[in-house]
């Protein structure tokens, strides 16, 4: 076998490969006498057909088989032979295939990228430092009581927190317009759910009142035909209810886990949740930062099958968190929407293996029990979580993944320099504001 590598382009390799004619040659022949002993063909005793026949009949398609074997296995010596390694799979071109003639065929390919982390010695990372306060821990008992409030009629006028059921047409120049009328319609009056002025003027109402509500549509409303456009909307009020909010009881406190202590034992259960959300979430934006840096400051070409398997991946998870029809073809969907959100993703997959290898960083056992330690915490049978990530193989294997990408974290922000910033709780769990991230780049 002969083997020539040509570098057309960044990571693009052209492999030219030959092979012997009579070792293609001699592959096919024994191939033919294989198939004259066993094949059936009228008029001949089975393993009596002359080779001249079997090779006419059979010849072409046993050839076929035979160079597709050999392209494939002296492909892979080949790239073994010449230190390639291939990032997906490659375009194979015949260029001579003749009886009596050497095997040729070229393969091209993409190969990984050589990648080496620089350093991040000058990276500044900030650090939210945050606890939860008693305030903090009240205004979240006060959302999660929000979260179960009930409505109770009252025979009084409307108040601006308060809840209205309606019946309603619209009408615009006198007309009835589609799509503007319902029955039996609950409406929160400072839920900003309606055109703006309508919640409004219901306040002051009172059951089974008739009003007449006046309002314009936005210039920017979804409605071609209702943009801009002054309405009337005949209004009846069928009832008038006042929002509950629960009491704090053991039965409250069921309802989010919490089955006996009372109110100290909820207040440290909503609590302890507190500390985790913002302890993972301080965590999350150290990394973010530190992956930003790790990707922005280290160039290199990235296997443009890579991208395409990434993109198909983007694709797939698109379809199933926007809950598409389960016949629905995720290609469809344009690869732009995904293509600089994929290069990020293997351009970080390819820092992240190179600073394993480098800094020879394993997941081990104790690491991977701790880790789904800390993640069952907040299930209610921590330790059946545990054994079941311990215990399933591609569980096992995601938590490796977790495990290695903490510990690159971790040895990448021990060259960066890490400034704590003092702020309140909301600040802390508030995800990163896209425009300010923008304007940084740009004053970058």
């Amino acid at each position: 076998m002969q083997v020539s590598v040509e570098t057309t382009s960044g990571l693009e390799r052209r492999v030219t490969i030959q092979v012997p004619a009579a070792q293609v040659d001699n592959a096919v022949e024994e191939r033919l006498k294989q198939t004259a002993k066993s094949a059936r063909i009228n008029g001949f005793r089975r393993g009596k057909v002359p080779m001249s026949y079997v090779r006419r009949q059979f010849g072409a398609d046993v050839r076929a088989e035979v160079v597709s074997e050999v392209v494939r296995t002296q492909y892979v010596e080949a790239i073994t032979k010449e230190e390639l390694n291939p990032a997906g799979f490659p375009e194979i071109e015949p260029k001579v295939n003749e009886t009596g003639k050497d095997l040729e065929f070229v393969a091209t390919l993409e190969v990984y990228p050589e990648v080496e982390v620089g350093s991040l010695s000058d990276l500044t990372v900030e650090k939210p430092a945050a606890s939860v306060t008693d305030e903090d821990l009240d205004k979240m008992i006060d959302v999660l009581r929000e979260q179960q409030t009930s409505w109770v009629e009252v025979e009084r006028e409307a108040a601006e927190q308060d809840q209205v059921n309606i019946d309603f047409e619209g009408f615009i120049d006198g007309e009835a317009f589609e799509g503007g009328k319902a029955e039996g319609y609950d409406l929160g009056l400072s839920s900003g759910t309606f055109i703006p002025g309508f919640e409004a003027q219901l306040v002051g109402t009172k059951a089974g009142e008739e009003k007449d509500v006046n309002v314009a549509f936005p210039e920017d409303y979804q409605a071609e035909q209702l943009k801009g456009k002054d309405a009337v909307f005949k209004v009846k009020v069928n009832k008038v209810s006042e929002k509950q909010l629960p009491e704090l009881n053991d039965e409250f406190f069921a309802k989010y886990g919490v089955e006996e202590g009372g109110v100290e034992a909820f207040r440290a259960d909503v609590k302890k949740n507190m500390e985790r959300e913002l302890e993972q979430t301080i965590k999350n934006k150290v990394k973010e930062q530190v992956v930003d840096a790790l990707v922005k400051g280290n160039e290199f070409d990235v296997p443009k099958a890579l991208i395409s398997n990434e993109i198909d991946a983007l694709r797939q998870q698109a379809v199933q968190q926007f809950g598409g029809p389960s016949n629905f073809d995720a290609s469809q969907l344009p690869a732009e929407l995904f293509q600089e959100q994929a290069e990020k993703r293997v351009k970080l997959g390819l820092l992240m293996a190179s600073v394993v290898e480098a800094k020879e960083l394993k997941a081990d056992e104790a690491a991977l029990r701790a880790y789904v330690e800390k993640l069952a915490e907040s299930y209610q049978d921590p330790d059946e979580v545990v054994d079941y990530y311990m215990s399933n193989d591609q569980m096992r294997q995601q938590l490796e993944s977790a495990v290695l990408e903490e510990l690159v974290v971790e040895n990448l922000l021990a060259e960066a320099t890490v400034n704590d910033v003092e702020v309140s709780y909301d600040d802390a769990i508030k995800p990163a504001a896209p425009q300010q991230e923008e304007a940084e780049e740009a004053a970058e």
